[in-house]
């Protein structure tokens, strides 16, 4: 206990210095004007802002980056509940009974659980991650290379069975990532791999030109073809307090979401996108009566948020612990860590405790901002609403070439970038979910060095990964997984759930 007020008090000196809470609040305001514009997630801002960072410390960068990632869950359920258009796929759950509660007069009640529920969550998750992450970052320090490649092929899976669509098409994404991951210098030989004789990939493929381009790009492209169908609520807005009632029946929904989120966020392969459904599920199949769900119910709000928020927060426990990116959003996080020179892993903790307790204790204070932030910029967000997005997307087109272009001052990852976006697009409009590539293209170089390492530990014999009790039971779990995900009866209720 000691340990963990020394830590926390070590994180909150770091979080509160001039410059990180500056960058804590840009972070949680452009993540909330993300979530609040639909069609601009968190995924395309972070790839956009990237190269913005480089000249920040890590430890600053870190902090911005992940307000944007929990701010945007924030933003979301505003459109949500004051348009019926979720801005986060985490928020279409908000939808079902808060813009009900919108319809009836009652639309500044629903922000306003919405932002308790979610300040509620945070601060409980942020509790838990500080708990957590020591005795999970000793465990990891125990993991060889052949327990972390078991590990990362588990995570692949997770991220294969929970993406949208089918099975079969999360899992190309994914070895399209992988392959991809393997362009450039081979890491023992020095030799070119799959570069065609283009000298400019010697390198390899830039970590923020994939991401830009697969969502950055992409989303601008789908959004364009979109016509805009906004219906802004004439009615008044209303008290943003709720009263003691409301509180009082929201208030174990909020706890049973936050619990619930939190367990699903740590999972690898987005699990947090499925707390806020989890939740509003539990809360109907446990509610006295059911039929009040749909038409306005304080619950089907408060708990969905909750679940959505501790996701979030929870995603960074195999982040900062592990060095595993459990959805796209932390991929992108790794890849910050990276180019900023910190091996993401449980070496971090002892190495950058600084960077490590100030990001734990960065959310909490985010966590304050986003709700000082929420409630009375209500208006301004309801104004910001009604701006037209063919406005919008040629000065986020030029601010991402820009972005792009600084990286490595090249052309060429400007028109690679581009390449991307096209790609990005067409797996759109064939069903293709791109997050999966961009985890398995993080995850393909660390792939492929720790199974080499483990390979001369053992010398070239691939019965190491078995032999191993760690690592043949977290391939077991992954065999199990998948081929359960792959049962007739499992898919189609998978699909009808995703569908749903």
């Amino acid at each position: 206990m000691d340990t963990l007020l020394a830590n926390l008090t070590l994180g909150f000196s770091t979080a509160l210095s001039f410059q990180n809470l500056g960058l804590c609040f840009v972070g949680c305001l452009v993540g909330t004007l993300v979530g609040v514009l639909p069609g601009v997630g968190p995924i395309a801002t972070i790839a956009m802002l990237l190269p913005l960072t480089f000249n920040i410390d890590p430890t600053g960068a870190l902090i911005m980056l992940a307000g944007i990632y929990y701010g945007a869950q924030y933003g979301g359920s505003t459109t949500a509940i004051l348009l019926n258009v979720p801005g986060e796929a985490t928020s279409v759950v908000s939808t079902i009974d808060g813009h009900q509660m919108a319809r009836q007069g009652r639309a500044g009640i629903a922000l306003g659980l919405a932002a308790i529920g979610s300040f509620i969550a945070g601060s409980i998750a942020t509790l838990l991650i500080a708990a957590l992450a020591s005795p999970l970052t000793k465990l990891a320090l125990l993991f060889g290379p052949a327990e972390y490649f078991s590990l990362m092929v588990l995570g692949l899976t997770f991220a294969m069975v929970l993406a949208r669509g089918s099975v079969l098409k999360a899992a190309s994404m994914i070895i399209v990532g992988v392959l991809l991951s393997t362009i450039g210098t081979d890491l023992e030989t020095g030799e070119d791999r799959l570069t065609f004789g283009i000298s400019a990939l010697s390198d390899g493929i830039d970590f923020t030109v994939l991401a830009m381009g697969l969502f950055g790009f992409a989303e601008i492209l789908r959004n364009l073809e979109n016509p805009e169908a906004r219906a802004i609520l004439t009615t008044a807005i209303g008290r943003l307090l709720p009263s003691s009632e409301d509180m009082r029946k929201a208030l174990p929904s909020i706890l049973r979401g936050t619990g619930l989120g939190a367990l699903l966020g740590i999972l690898p392969g987005n699990g947090a996108v499925l707390g806020p459904f989890a939740s509003y599920s539990l809360e109907k199949k446990i509610a006295k009566d059911p039929s009040r769900f749909g038409k306005g119910a304080p619950e089907g709000l408060a708990g969905p948020e909750s679940a959505n928020n501790a996701g979030a927060q929870t995603a960074f426990i195999p982040l900062l612990t592990l060095g595993i990116p459990p959805n796209a959003v932390m991929a992108l996080m790794v890849g910050a860590m990276t180019i900023h020179g910190i091996i993401p892993g449980p070496q971090v903790m002892t190495r950058n405790p600084e960077l490590f307790w100030g990001m734990i204790a960065s959310m909490w204070i985010g966590n304050l901002m986003l709700l000082i932030i929420n409630l009375p910029l209500v208006g301004m967000w309801v104004r910001l609403l009604q701006v037209p997005y063919r406005l919008m997307f040629p000065a986020i087109l030029l601010f991402c070439c820009i972005g792009i272009y600084s990286v490595n001052n090249s052309p060429f990852d400007v028109v690679l970038t581009a390449l991307f976006g096209l790609v990005g697009y067409a797996l759109h409009k064939f069903g293709y979910e791109p997050a999966p590539l961009l985890l398995g293209f993080v995850l393909g170089r660390l792939l492929e060095e720790k199974m080499r390492q483990a390979l001369v530990i053992s010398r070239g014999s691939f019965a190491t990964f078995v032999e191993r009790p760690v690592s043949a039971g977290l391939l077991v779990v992954a065999a199990v997984v998948l081929v359960v995900a792959v049962l007739p009866a499992i898919r189609k209720g998978r699909e009808k759930a995703f569908q749903e």
